[in-house]
């Protein structure tokens, strides 16, 4: 079952990919679907049958690398945190390929994007199954390779091509760092596998690189090279590009794949993480900057779908606060129920681009909820859960966050509260801002496009609902499992906490205004969007006009694309130019396109020697012969 629910999307991504001309758009449609579909049954099978029913093992399929003492196998890493994931993806994206079906459906290559929609959960089932560092970086480049695929989907427009540019390289600056860290892993442990990383991490505690301890400058580098999967600040200037892809695309990125990765390599490297503390509070102060920085950013955009980009981007955030104060668990059971809501929103999304003939600019929509009343009504469920309102899915794994970060009892993890605290706050804020711009007030777009505004199809429309279930239920029905009192005998041993860290205990035992604060925070932000933009319309335009140069910060998000134009891209084009005009086209052109030119110029004087005067050739045969001799002759006198 477990080798199905990962191979499946691989074959429907060849059907489609290599058989789609023959077998036409439709039939190459529904076999990824189908193969998608299968996956997803195997995929559930085994996370109920791992999760609950049995013991971790790993299936090995084949030698993978044998090079000198390294020696790496491809193999399938069979327990619960694998299980889990490879549900969780394979359900959310058998949706979104349903989803596509209507969606895409006047796509002029259907068949393309289908096989790589395919290709990027194989791509990523391929790194949650990773039993070693090598294998779970060939699905980690595999995720990359398929996000340029898809991001860059409309290769006709310009902007689609710089923003797949853009996510590809961003991504590189952070698989940089992960490569580095792998290899001072091989250097410290001699070993890539899991199983033999954590049991050699005893013996390898006081070995030191530069000064630094090695176990340090090892999850420093693998929490950078999450950083760049991730999104978290400094690296995330690709995902709000990213939307330039199909909003299926989007949320299969945002939700299942991509920026899940660097989450769950904390996850797996838990055992190491735990025995680096300092990488550790790095991860925590990143991961609340992040969660403030993005939730600040999300209240002033007007793309619908970039709202809630910098909304992933934000409770990515969240996530990395659990992992920094030692609570894995509850980052992945954030990262599990955040899947559904964030799928949910970005197809409801696309849902109302549907709808507006392809409109993104919420200033241009309202007064539409009546038309589209299904979407409406999913809308508010996915922000219900984003926003952490009780019961919806996310109120139990971000309180769970937020009350684990109060629990850590440092300086650090208190920032992390604050900062979570506030993003709460702001994220329930952008919420309702997104909603009643989209959906409430009168309709602000033409009446062409308000004649035919429409609900989507039951192909669209059946994926939504499902959705909508697991962001009402998934948080109430795995609360107990993965972060509540059988937290151990769930997890198995796949997430690992050191015997001095007590967080998962602690988090359930703060004082009981800290589960309340993130409620109380949300139904603020709540108010003071229908205030703003329901009760008060006029007060927004004036806020930012009295505060013009805060509105314009966060507008151009903290200004992070103009900084690294300004540092990065302007230098590295001027050098590309100096290089191309200068060393190439001067220098390394220039000596074989001079001796051609010397080579033209002697010709043209030899010409002239070519006279067709008897006389000048027997003068020059004299002369010849004249100089023959002499040389002759002096060589004989010598």
């Amino acid at each position: 079952m477990f080798v199905g629910a990962v191979f499946f999307p691989l074959l429907g991504s060849a059907i489609s990919g290599f058989l789609g001309r023959w077998i036409g758009d439709k039939a190459a449609q529904w076999s990824t679907v189908i193969c998608m579909a299968l996956a997803a049954v195997c995929g559930i099978s085994a996370f109920w049958q791992v999760g609950l029913h049995s013991q971790p093992a790993t299936v090995v399929v084949a030698n993978f690398i044998e090079a000198g003492s390294l020696s790496v196998d491809w193999a399938l890493r069979y327990d619960t945190l694998s299980a889990m994931m490879v549900g969780m993806i394979t359900l959310i994206s058998t949706l979104i390929h349903l989803y596509s079906v209507g969606y895409m459906s006047h796509d002029e290559t259907p068949s393309r994007y289908f096989a790589y929609l395919s290709l990027f959960t194989f791509a990523m089932l391929m790194l949650v199954t990773a039993d070693n560092l090598v294998q779970l970086f060939f699905g980690w480049e595999g995720v990359g390779l398929a996000s340029y695929l898809l991001i860059g989907y409309y290769y006709e427009r310009e902007s689609a091509n710089r923003a797949a540019m853009k996510a590809f390289i961003v991504n590189r600056v952070g698989d940089l760092f992960f490569m580095m860290g792998m290899a001072l892993t091989f250097w410290t442990f001699g070993e890539l596998g899991f199983n033999e990383i954590f049991a050699a991490l005893p013996e390898a505690q006081g070995q030191t690189i530069f000064g630094f301890s090695s176990i340090e400058v090892i999850g420093v580098l693998l929490f950078a090279g999450a950083c760049g999967k991730s999104a978290q600040l400094v690296l995330h200037t690709w995902l709000p590009d990213a939307m330039e892809g199909p909003t299926p695309v989007s949320a299969l990125i945002h939700a299942a794949t991509m920026v899940t990765a660097g989450v769950f390599l904390m996850a797996r490297m838990s055992p190491l993480m735990e025995m680096a503390p300092h990488a550790l509070m790095l991860v925590t102060v990143v991961g609340a900057t992040t969660a403030f920085f993005a939730a600040t950013v999300g209240c002033v955009q007007n793309d619908i779908k970039r709202v809630i980009a910098f909304s992933t981007c934000s409770q990515l955030g969240y996530m990395f606060v659990a992992v920094g104060v030692g609570a894995y668990q509850a980052a992945v059971f954030h990262l599990f129920t955040h899947a559904f809501f964030k799928a949910l929103l970005f197809l409801s999304a696309g849902s109302v681009i549907h709808a507006m003939s392809d409109e993104q600019d919420i200033r241009r929509m309202g007064g539409i909820w009546t038309k589209i009343p299904v979407t409406y009504v999913v809308f508010w469920i996915g922000n219900l859960a984003l926003a952490g309102i009780p019961f919806f899915a996310g109120y139990y794994s971000k309180d769970a966050i937020m009350e684990a970060a109060f629990a850590s009892d440092s300086a650090v993890g208190m920032y992390g509260f604050v900062m979570t605290m506030i993003a709460a706050f702001l994220t329930a804020f952008y919420s309702w801002r997104l909603t009643i711009l989209t959906f409430h007030g009168k309709p602000r777009a033409d009446h062409h496009v308000m004649e035919h505004v429409h609900e989507s199809p039951p192909v669209m429309l059946i994926p939504l609902v499902l959705l909508a279930i697991g962001a009402v239920f998934t948080g109430y029905a795995f609360f107990d499992l993965m972060v509540g009192h059988h937290w151990e005998e769930f997890w198995n041993g796949s997430i690992v906490n050191a015997e001095t860290n007590h967080i998962m205990h602690a988090m359930h035992e703060v004082p009981e205004w800290v589960p309340l604060a993130p409620t109380v925070m949300g139904l603020s932000g709540i108010a003071l969007a229908y205030i703003m933009y329901m009760f008060v319309p006029s007060l927004p335009g004036k806020l930012a006009s009295a505060f013009h140069p805060i509105y314009l910060f966060l507008l151009n998000k903290w200004y992070f694309d103009e900084l690294y134009d300004f540092l990065f891209v302007r230098p590295c084009q001027r050098l590309a130019r100096t290089l191309w005009k200068v060393g190439d086209a001067q220098i390394i052109d220039g000596m074989p396109n001079g001796a051609a030119s010397l080579t033209v110029e002697a010709s043209r004087g030899a010409v002239k020697l070519q006279t067709g005067k008897l006389a000048n050739y027997a003068f020059a045969m004299i002369i010849g012969l004249a100089l023959f001799v002499s040389i002759f002759l002096l060589g004989v006198m010598r």
